[in-house]
């Protein structure tokens, strides 16, 4: 395992598409966080938002980037036949699998969490300060809020890395994983149905998945923030035993 997660950091860093990847995930999702935050109003008596989300809501455009790294890291080796290669060097698919997925869980822990720390401390300069109400990370729920954040980024990335592993394909991977993490809670919104809406709302991978942002009103929420998480892991898992069984069993 150690000269198989020693050859994909090797790769990983020797090309330059995930590194503008990872650096364009910080930068968007920072720029759109301090946007979201400098359009709020705030007085004395606070902002009328969840203030913690809003400095985190541009996880939203970041978690993009994420997943097309997470794909192009296995996709792009079958489109240029490296693949081959790879499983020649490492006989063991499981074990090439699995380093693979370690790296790419090390490096969008890395971005993730710049991006998560860079957004909270735009927020922290741009907000006025609310005194009890103030962005701290000393702040139970907040504390959760900005670490379930770094987790859900590197199950977005595990979730997308599993689904291209079974598709190969690099576009049809990132229109399948971003369709289910932006249609879906689109047409949740659409469905006139209260009871379809929240079930759709508790199956949707971001949906479930960013409750973990939340710190007000935390219990009208259709799943409890861990719980929330707890679902976007499912979906991560669920891909990777996918596309690592069919790793194993189809043809390079």
């Amino acid at each position: 395992m150690r000269l198989a997660l020693h050859a994909e950091w090797t790769k990983t860093r020797t090309v330059a598409s995930p590194l503008w990847l990872l650096l364009g995930t910080v930068a968007a999702t920072v720029a759109l966080s301090t946007v979201a935050t400098a359009m709020v109003n705030c007085t004395a008596s606070g902002c009328g938002d969840d203030t913690t989300k809003l400095t985190l809501m541009g996880v939203y455009i970041g978690q993009a980037l994420v997943a097309i790294l997470a794909v192009l890291i296995i996709s792009g080796e079958y489109s240029t036949g490296m693949i081959r290669t790879t499983l020649t060097a490492m006989p063991r698919r499981a074990t090439a699998f699995a380093a693979k997925a370690i790296t790419l869980t090390g490096v969008v822990a890395v971005g993730g969490t710049v991006a998560v720390l860079g957004s909270v401390l735009a927020g922290w300069l741009i907000l006025p300060d609310l005194g009890d109400q103030a962005l701290s990370l000393s702040d139970g729920p907040m504390l959760r809020a900005v670490f379930g954040t770094v987790l859900y980024l590197i199950l977005i990335g595990l979730l997308s890395f599993g689904i291209a592993t079974a598709v190969r394909d690099s576009a049809t991977s990132i229109g399948g994983v971003l369709g289910l993490l932006y249609i879906v809670p689109i047409i949740s919104q659409i469905i006139s149905d209260p009871d379809w809406q929240r079930l759709l709302e508790k199956m949707a991978p971001m949906s479930a998945g960013l409750a973990i942002q939340a710190t007000t009103n935390v219990h009208s929420l259709p799943l409890s923030p861990w719980a929330g998480l707890g679902v976007t892991a499912g979906w991560a898992a669920a891909a990777l035993v996918a596309g690592g069984l069919l790793l194993r069993k189809r043809d390079a």
